[in-house]
């Protein structure tokens, strides 16, 4: 293993070109057992030292300082951290957030993610970066316009954003409750479910997702990678929950100026 992260499995996606960006896989990481690869997770029972080597492993791929690693506490929510000039990434470590941005060189901002989308943003032309956490409530919540009005306050004029591996529709089941909770923000958005195998709604997140950026005037794809169907690539909080598992790992995803 002569360069750290050779064996560091990293999505890239030609919208995001112009930034130092990757959605990491599993592949490539310390954790062992349930974590095996690159668990990212502090909020995970995996152990914290192998965590924060992981993490390192991250920082170095996106060629940052090990401190310059951004993440906040995630809560589903449609808060903001905002890293302007004297923000550094340990102020924000502990603030209660789903997303980041920035206009500062040096800084990578990641979210963690086992089936919510990752979403990374930029507007390279500007030099403002983003990156969300985005389930389903923290979308409905409008954390992707929040993202998008912070990093307009920044200067952001031109804004593509990228959703990450996350759970495709296929996958995903879900109750009445939350799909009589999207429908009642807009009727229009059935199109985001089908009928199910088993009578129940299936929820199209990664379209959703979409749906909300490009209102937003972002140009937006999604990477297409579904992280329920692929375990040897990508943890899955909905998997680990099928086969009655204990925990599951976090995936990280990037991105740098």
């Amino acid at each position: 293993m002569s360069s750290m992260h050779a064996t560091l499995e990293i999505l890239t996606h030609p919208l995001l070109s112009e930034v130092r960006h990757g959605f990491f896989t599993r592949r490539g990481g310390a954790s062992s057992g349930l974590f095996a690869g690159l668990n990212c997770g502090l909020g995970s029972s995996d152990q914290g030292e192998i965590v924060a080597i992981n993490r390192a492993r991250v920082a170095e791929a996106m060629g940052v300082a090990v401190d310059a690693l951004a993440t906040v506490r995630q809560v589903h929510s449609a808060e903001v951290a905002v890293l302007a000039e004297g923000e550094q990434p340990a102020d924000v470590a502990r603030l209660r957030a789903d997303a980041l941005v920035t206009n500062r060189p040096g800084i990578a901002l990641a979210v963690l993610t086992a089936d919510c989308q990752p979403i990374l943003l930029a507007d390279p032309q500007a030099g403002v970066i983003g990156a969300i956490h985005a389930g389903w409530r923290g979308t409905l919540a409008g954390v992707i316009e929040a993202t998008v009005g912070a990093m307009s306050d920044l200067g952001a004029r031109h804004v593509r954003a990228v959703i990450g591996p996350c759970i495709s529709q296929a996958a995903y089941e879900v109750g009445d409750d939350l799909m009589d909770e999207v429908l009642a923000e807009d009727p229009g958005h059935h199109r985001f479910f089908a009928g199910g195998p088993n009578g129940r709604p299936m929820f199209d997140l990664p379209a959703y997702g979409l749906s909300r950026l490009r209102e937003a005037g972002v140009e937006a794809e999604w990477t297409r990678h579904c992280t329920y169907a692929d375990p040897e690539r990508f943890f899955s909080y909905r998997r680990s929950t099928h086969q009655g598992a204990a925990d599951y790992g976090r995936l990280i995803s990037a991105i740098a100026l």
